[in-house]
């Protein structure tokens, strides 16, 4: 049985998603929805929507393995999630009604403004 190429790069991307989540508690925005984008052509509104699907089961797994060695903080946990369906559901309802290019150029800025307050003290 061949594996076709889009499989290996999706398990690239499942890979790679899964280690950045053990290691920093990201995956889907910052490892997914890239390279579903350059790797697989999707659109951003559709990569996005993807990733979201995948971390319900990452994120799961993740924070079980996490809980296992006690760095997990249930009570906060569940406390950030209330806010968050709010907020999830006004970003998918913005995300909508602006240019995919728009996204793009959010997104991105969102990952330089990350990278540089993790470089500078």
């Amino acid at each position: 049985m061949e594996i076709s190429e889009r499989t290996l790069k999706l398990a690239a991307i499942g890979s790679l998603a899964g280690a950045f989540s053990g290691l920093f508690g990201v995956g889907g925005g910052t490892v997914i929805v890239p390279l579903l984008i350059f790797w697989l052509a999707y659109g951003e509104r559709l990569a996005t929507g993807t990733s979201l699907a995948a971390i319900v089961v990452i994120g799961l797994l993740g924070a079980g393995a996490q809980g296992i060695y006690g760095n997990v903080h249930v009570a906060t946990g569940l406390l950030l999630s209330i806010p968050a369906i709010g907020g999830v559901l006004l970003g998918t309802a913005i995300q909508q009604r602006i240019p995919q290019r728009a996204v793009s150029l959010l997104f991105a800025a969102l990952l330089i403004a990350v990278a540089v307050e993790l470089i500078v003290p």
